[in-house]
């Protein structure tokens, strides 16, 4: 029958760890009160060697149990695949979304110490979603992610404030990593990427859509999707009047007076995709 050893308590995360020994055995057993499961490490441990060890990883888990994360892709396999394998990491998945407009919202509303975001979305992409959660929940680290493997969204995205850049094909792995590494304050980026964008292609250029602004932007995607003006006025909550004056502003400042051309201007952008 195991006894009791020792309890610490840890005084920065305020969360208990009791380890007990085997009677005679130099086997210990570590339980985390968070989710009762008991953990056994074998070998020849000194007590202060185990208590260090397993304190640290237990404050580790513990800390993955809490966070909180929002999860955006307009794939519903895609998106119930990942909160499946986020969750039996220890994650919260509080909020899904298969738009970047929803996106926003439930971040606004949850306030997630991370927000995981598909870079193709409709209504509105990453790109503006991240824009618009730094700016209202600034609290929240985003991360995107991408089928294209082509990295000149990179840039894009590291300027609009997101934290982390993972690539579909990667694997949930590197996802986890970013997460990990974006909840301490810092920036993650998929290894393929990182090592084939050179640092000077992170310094600020003349993006075609630079020249827009973000309403612009946004009413360009909806019209890129396929939108009539009086959608877009629903889907904007504003009036008929407004989505034709912003049409008309963004065919003045890029130059095009063809919704056939601003379609694919706005795929070259990375608004949305074919």
């Amino acid at each position: 029958m195991l006894t009791p050893l020792t309890m610490i308590v840890a005084a920065e995360t305020s969360r208990a760890h009791e380890i007990r020994q085997r009677p005679g055995r130099r086997r210990w057993l570590w339980r985390d009160p968070t989710d009762h499961r008991p953990h056994l490490v074998k070998g020849n441990v000194s007590e202060a060697g185990v208590v260090a060890k397993l304190f640290s990883a237990g404050a580790s888990a513990t800390e993955r149990r809490s966070l909180r994360v929002v999860l955006a892709d307009d794939h519903v396999v895609v998106r119930q695949g990942l909160k499946g394998l986020l969750e039996r990491e220890g994650f919260a998945v509080v909020g899904e979304a298969s738009n970047g407009v929803e996106a926003v919202r439930l971040t606004r509303h949850f306030r997630p110490e991370v927000a995981i975001l598909d870079f193709d979305m409709p209504l509105m992409n990453g790109i503006d979603a991240v824009t618009e959660i730094v700016r209202h929940s600034p609290g929240t680290r985003t991360i995107l992610l991408t089928a294209d493997t082509g990295h000149q969204r990179l840039p894009e995205a590291l300027r609009a404030g997101s934290r982390g850049f993972v690539l579909k094909n990667h694997g949930v792995a590197h996802l986890i990593r970013a997460i990990r590494e974006v909840t301490r304050g810092g920036v993650y980026v998929s290894p393929s990427v990182s090592t084939t964008v050179a640092p000077a292609s992170l310094a600020k250029t003349d993006f075609p859509l630079d020249r827009l602004t973000r309403r612009e932007r946004q009413v360009l995607q909806l019209i890129a999707e396929g939108k009539k003006t009086k959608e877009i006025a629903a889907l904007l909550g504003v009036k008929i009047k407004t989505a034709e004056t912003h049409r008309t502003r963004i065919m003045r400042r890029v130059n095009i007076h063809e919704t056939a051309n601003l379609v694919r201007y706005a795929i070259r952008g990375g608004l949305t995709r074919l």
